[in-house]
Order: C-alpha cells, then sequence, then structure tokens
C-alpha cells in the first residue's frame, strides 16, 4: 500500500514518485519520472508532466499543470488555474516537445503564485515572493516581493507569511501579524 492518498478516478503512471503524506485529488494525472515531495496537496483536474519537481508541502489548486523544466521548492502554493509554460516559441508545424526544448522555471521556497497568472518559462521567481492573481509573469521575481500586472510589476514586498510589508525611512520593517521583521536595500529584502 502506499503511504500516499490518490483519487479513485487519477491516474498515476509507474515510475512517479510520490511522498509520504501526500494527496491527489480528482481526475488527475502524474507521469512517469514526475517527482512530487511529501504532504504535498494536488487539487482536481490536476497534471503532473515527466521531469517536473514539486518539493514538499507544496499545494497545487485545481486545473493547474505542472510541465517538464518546472521546478517548485518546498511550501510553494499555486492558485486554481494559473499557468506555466515550458517552450518559448511553441508552434504546431514545428514541434518542439522534447526535454532539448525547455526552459527551466524555478519557483523558490514559500512562493504563492495566485489566480489564473501565467507564468513563462525561463524565469526564476524568488522565495516567499507572492504573484497575484491574473498577472502574467515574463521576468524573474525578487525573494519577497509582491507582484502583479500584465507584465507582472514589483508593487511591494511580502512577508514569509503573505502580509504586505511597509518599509520606513531607515528601510526596515515588522510584519503587523506575525511580527517577522526585514530590511531592504535596492531591491534586495532580507530578514532579520
Amino acid at each position: 500500500m502506499p503511504d500516499y492518498f490518490v483519487h479513485e478516478t487519477s491516474v498515476v503512471d509507474e515510475g512517479a514518485e510520490i511522498g509520504e503524506g501526500t494527496q491527489i485529488w480528482h481526475f488527475s494525472h502524474i507521469m512517469s519520472g514526475a517527482k512530487i515531495g511529501r504532504r504535498c496537496k494536488l487539487g482536481q483536474n490536476v497534471f503532473v508532466a515527466k521531469g517536473a519537481i514539486l518539493g514538499e508541502n507544496c499545494k497545487l489548486q485545481n486545473n493547474v499543470s505542472v510541465y517538464e523544466g518546472v521546478i517548485l521548492e518546498d511550501d510553494v502554493f499555486c492558485g486554481p488555474s494559473m499557468v506555466f509554460t515550458n517552450v518559448k516559441t511553441p508552434r504546431s508545424a514545428f514541434l518542439r516537445n522534447t526535454s532539448d526544448d525547455y526552459f527551466i522555471t524555478r519557483v523558490g521556497r514559500g512562493a504563492s503564485i495566485g489566480a489564473n497568472a501565467t507564468v513563462v518559462c525561463g524565469v526564476t521567481i524568488g522565495c516567499h515572493a507572492f504573484v497575484g492573481a491574473g498577472a502574467v509573469v515574463s521576468r524573474d521575481v525578487p525573494d519577497y516581493a509582491l507582484v502583479y500586472g500584465v507584465p507582472a510589476t514589483i508593487k511591494g514586498w511580502a512577508c514569509e507569511c503573505g502580509v504586505k510589508l511597509e518599509f520606513d525611512d531607515s528601510g526596515t520593517a515588522e510584519c503587523e501579524e506575525c511580527n517577522r521583521k526585514y530590511t531592504i536595500q535596492d531591491t534586495i529584502v532580507r530578514r532579520l
């Protein structure tokens, strides 16, 4: 018996690696060669391709596809129907569907991606960054950045707990919810 849960309507291909305590819900498909860490939660209609990597405690809401070349570090949240791409120049008449054609997309530990956001392949989303719903991420996002819009641009900074940070004139901030402290210099935020 596996030490993870798979709903009876889902398909997990032989050769997929799935960590202890992970839950895979209705109508999902996990391909051979996919790697999913412990305690992940995959909602309805989630697809994880071969070569995709999910760290521990990731949460993928309904209708999320994680393609080859996408790496999610621990504690990543993907909102409903958000989209990853993996080919820069897709064409139906000119097939580009081998591992050599895919760009690496990395989502850092603790980052959140809102519903219906699109992440263009080849970017890195930093640790604890927060991508707003509907955003189109077409370039790298720094650690702790709060980005939204089309294209996504930095609109502020987020605490590890997700609350927006307000920096004072000295360049420090304290989260009003969890009391974590941060400093900022240019676009580099560090936790104190």
